[in-house]
Parts: structure tokens; sequence; C-alpha cells
């Protein structure tokens, strides 16, 4: 959501960055921003290890505390803060539904946090399907998200799907799941030249161009 449809002007990872720290953990924004498409209490598991020197301080209670205090403050923010989608994601999907295409959005955010993003853009006619990491076995990478979409839309061959997503784990998500089009977007975290070495299908500066890509 953050970063492909949603406009959030990187408070997502500075929501992060803050939770992190009020544990005791100062991060870089260059070392958040990569991670922000993994799972929230995976992301910060990871980087947990990278920074905690003792690894026996590293449990489900500090992760849960993390993830507890990120989530409190994006939803704050998410009640209270204008919420854009980002340019022609609207036209887009209106466009895709012309077509006859089944829309569903994954995300690594809780179910708690999407929801409240969901309601508040009103997608409800515009998303046919949408589902949150918490509501899986395993987030991304791991393909579960979207095959979880597939069968709620009724699609079995993942030759028919298209996956787009800002970030590497995105991309990944994708190409675990066999996606004919896995398509990275430079709208969030990740820049053309950092989104290239995962070998995406596609790599797009606007939502709009999927509609070409798809129709070739």
């Amino acid at each position: 959501m953050a970063g492909t449809t949603v406009s959030d002007e990187n408070y997502v990872a500075l929501a992060f960055q803050k939770a992190m720290k009020k544990y005791g953990y100062e991060l870089d924004m260059e070392d958040i921003n990569p991670i922000m498409g993994y799972e929230k209490p995976l992301a910060i598991e990871m980087m947990l290890k990278k920074h905690e020197a003792d690894i026996n301080r590293i449990n489900a209670n500090l992760i849960v505390n993390i993830h507890t205090e990120f989530v409190r403050s994006m939803i704050t923010f998410y009640k209270t803060a204008d919420i854009n989608p980002l340019p022609n994601v609207e036209n887009t999907f209106i466009g895709l539904k012309k077509l006859g295409i089944k829309i569903g959005l994954d995300t690594g955010f809780s179910k708690d946090i999407a929801s409240l993003i969901f309601d508040r853009l009103h997608w409800e006619n515009y998303v046919d399907y949408m589902v949150s990491s918490d509501e899986v076995k395993n987030g991304r990478p791991f393909p579960d998200m979207i095959h979880k979409i597939m069968a709620e839309v009724r699609v079995q061959n993942a030759n028919e799907v298209a996956k787009v997503g800002d970030t590497e784990v995105d991309i990944n998500e994708g190409i675990n799941a066999g996606c004919k089009y896995v398509i990275g977007i430079t709208t969030g975290s990740f820049k053309r030249h950092e989104l290239e070495p995962y070998h995406p299908t596609h790599i797009i500066d606007d939502i709009s161009e999927i509609i070409s890509i798809i129709n070739q």
C-alpha cells in the first residue's frame, strides 16, 4: 500500500524509526527504507539482529513491544492525517476493472492499520480483496498473501497474475508466487537502479503503465 498505491511521505519509516528509538535503538533511514515491505514484526527482528550486540536481549516480548508502539503511532497518524492515493492510482483501478481484471492489495501492515487506510480512502468500490501480513502464515517474500488473494478472487493460475510493488521484497514475493508480471515501481522506497538487481519483469515510474503492460 504505502509507496505503491498510497502516499505516506515516508511516515511509515519514520514511525518505525521512532518505535525502535523508544526501546534504545538508533537507526538510520538508509537501514529502514529497504525493509519496509516486510511484515513489520519480521522487520523489527531483522533490525534487532543487526543492531543488538547481546542476542539474548532479542525475544518475542521485545519485538511485540516495539511493534505495538509502531502500530499505535501509525493508527494515530492514519486517523488524523490526510491520506491520499498516489497519482493515477484510482484511475488505474478503474481502467483495470474495465478490462475485467480483479484487483487485490497485499501489505506488510497488520490488518488494523491496513483496514483504517482502506476505509478512509473508500476503496471498497475499487479493490476486490485486501490481505495483510498478519492474516497469513508467512509474510513477504513468501507468496502466501498472493495465494490467499488468488483463492479469494478465484484465480487459479499465477500466470494470470501481475504483482506490483515498490520494494525488493515485493519483487521476490511475485517471483516466488510465479506471477507472469512482477513489476517494480519507483514511487516508494526504491529507485530504479535499486530495483534492477532483483530482476522484475518491468520497472515503471507511474502506476498507470500497468495497463499498457497487460495489454501487450
